[in-house]
């Protein structure tokens, strides 16, 4: 998943990354020319006292040493443009096709998950791509041309090479290793205490595997300390045991001073890419899992997708029919509507009422095609949604869920979301029918009043007000208010219905309420019971006829004498 993400995201920037590949090599091969130059200053300048040799060389070294900077930084720029590019592109691919998901789609990843795939999995395989691009390339290189120049300096010393790098290779190896162990720990240490969050009964069980994924998490930050010392230690005793046997050498005339200053300096230059390239390496499989995630995303298709030959055109009746809905959630052992039947006609007021769970909500949300039905067929004027233009489809309703969510920014521009020509006189109208405009001529700015995200800036009434007046400035032919009114106080709630009643006299309009004072007008009342209908008429038929109905209402009566 890790390859294939990069290759299908990194292939529009191949070009820049050959330019990342052609500076490593120069700006490498430049840092591997400098102890050779060093060494040459040594053993022709400095020990013959040669002044001007040394002013010449040292200006040579000074050049490559430029060079070796300006090389480097380019191949540092051109990766971070490259990745953070990568890291651009996928998350605009996410976020695209995270927002053409339906609400099935949503709920099986989990908005926190899809929100950490956007941002912290796209950020660990973006780090991962930065890492290449400005040490990976490089140590391979530094490596093999290390090699070559240490073993051009003197071929002997240079097996101390067979010795330090893989003690290097064991060494971090092993610490990585540890870590991995110890993360696989941890990874369980969470899996129990996400079944102890399911049990908050068990508090000193859940402290007890609370403690012990500490714990897990400690050692894990332990090991990862050793990491830098390990690698100190065998580059210490490699550069103790090159100037030992290095010394002999030169005592021996084998050898000369500059000479061994390079191979040390090689010695370093090798050890840490070796390092460098562990370093990176430990984070690939940690990439790899956020690859992954990152494509499971990707490959997922919404459930609710435009059809092929869609209807784009609709006659302005505004009819809305349910036949034999049913809906049961993939993988759910029972549905959670079954057999449903309904027909709202303009100009009527339909309110579907029972108990929580009953399938009110689901209900409301096949209507715009949050959910697809698994069974039978919702129209609107004689049309299935599922046959039906989506923007045609969404233009015709006005949804106002039970959970009505403000975006960041203004008054203004959460009422535009419906429509982004409405006027200022408009929007003032609709917070007028909503019952809103009392309060937002009193918040600072009036309509360019900052709404916070979600809305948490004002209360639940206001944000309910807030998206009422939303799906009025839409001006729709079909108004869903799925328990709409529930934050509001009776006198509000009348106010608000009564002025609502003139701008849908010619709109169907379909309310969830959970108050049956609030829907005792309604020109027909669904009652559901464990998503079945189980009442369908007048409340003065659904009295006589429905047990679920007069239950409801006696349960009511009950709760206010006792309030």
């Amino acid at each position: 998943m890790l390859s294939r993400l990069l290759r299908s995201h990194l292939r529009p920037y191949t070009r820049i990354l050959w330019y990342v590949v052609g500076l490593q090599i120069v700006a490498t091969m430049a840092t591997l020319t400098l102890p050779n130059l060093n060494a040459d200053i040594i053993d022709n300048g400095v020990v013959t006292g040669d002044t001007d040799y040394i002013w010449r060389v040292g200006a040579v070294m000074l050049v490559v040493t430029a060079v070796q900077v300006f090389f480097a930084i380019g191949a540092t720029y051109y990766g971070s443009q490259a990745a953070m590019a990568f890291g651009r592109d996928v998350r605009g691919g996410l976020f695209e096709q995270v927002t053409e998901f339906s609400a099935q789609e949503v709920g099986r990843f989990g908005a926190p998950s899809l929100i950490t795939r956007i941002t912290n999995d796209v950020t660990q395989v973006q780090v991962l791509v930065v890492m290449c691009c400005t040490m990976l390339i490089a140590a391979p290189i530094t490596i093999v041309g290390g090699v070559i120049m240490a073993v051009r300096e003197d071929g002997p010393l240079s097996l101390l090479l067979l010795v330090s790098v893989p003690a290097l290779l064991f060494g971090v190896g092993n610490v990585i290793d540890r870590v991995n162990e110890v993360l696989r720990e941890q990874i369980t240490g969470i899996r129990v205490v996400r079944a102890f969050i399911r049990e908050p009964e068990e508090s000193a069980r859940f402290g007890i595997a609370n403690d012990d994924l500490t714990l897990t998490s400690l050692r894990a930050g332990r090991l990862m300390a050793y990491m830098f010392p390990t690698v100190m230690i065998v580059l210490n005793l490699s550069s103790i045991a090159a100037v030992w046997f290095g010394g002999n050498r030169i005592g021996a005339g084998e050898m000369q001073i500059g000479a061994l200053i390079a191979f040390l300096s090689y010695l370093i230059q090798i050890l840490m890419s070796v390092m460098m390239a562990s370093f990176v390496a430990m984070m690939v499989p940690r990439a790899s899992v956020c690859a992954e995630r990152i494509e499971e995303v990707l490959d997922t298709k919404s459930s609710v997708a435009q059809p092929a030959e869609p209807v784009t055109s609709l006659p302005e009746r505004n009819t809305l029919e349910l036949s034999g809905v049913a809906f049961c959630y993939p993988g759910a052992e029972h549905p959670v509507l079954c057999d449903i039947d309904l027909r709202a006609e303009p100009g009527t007021t339909t309110a579907i009422i029972g108990s929580t769970g009953a399938g009110k909500t689901t209900l409301v949300n096949l209507i715009p095609r949050l959910f697809d039905v698994t069974a039978g067929s919702v129209a609107i004027d004689g049309v299935d949604v599922r046959d039906l233009d989506l923007e045609l489809l969404w233009s015709r309703i006005g949804l106002v869920p039970q959970k009505p969510y403000l975006f960041t920014g203004t008054v203004a521009s959460n009422l535009r979301q419906a429509d982004p020509d409405a006027t200022d006189d408009e929007l003032w109208a609709a917070l007028e029918i909503a019952q809103a405009r009392e309060f937002v001529e009193a918040m600072d700015g009036g309509l360019e009043a900052r709404i916070s995200q979600g809305g948490t800036n004002v209360s639940g009434g206001q944000r309910q007000r807030l998206a009422i007046a939303r799906a009025i400035v839409r001006k729709p032919g079909i108004y869903l208010f799925d328990d709409s009114f529930s934050a509001l106080d009776l006198a509000t709630d009348a106010r608000l219905r009564a002025a609502l009643a003139p701008i849908t006299a010619n709109a169907t309009v379909l309310i969830v309420a959970q108050r049956v004072s609030t829907i005792v007008n309604a020109d027909q009342i669904l009652v559901l019971e464990d998503g079945e209908a189980v009442g369908l008429g007048t409340h003065r038929d659904l009295l006589a006829s429905c047990p679920t109905y007069a239950e409801i209402i006696e349960s009511q009566r009950t709760e206010e004498a006792v309030a």
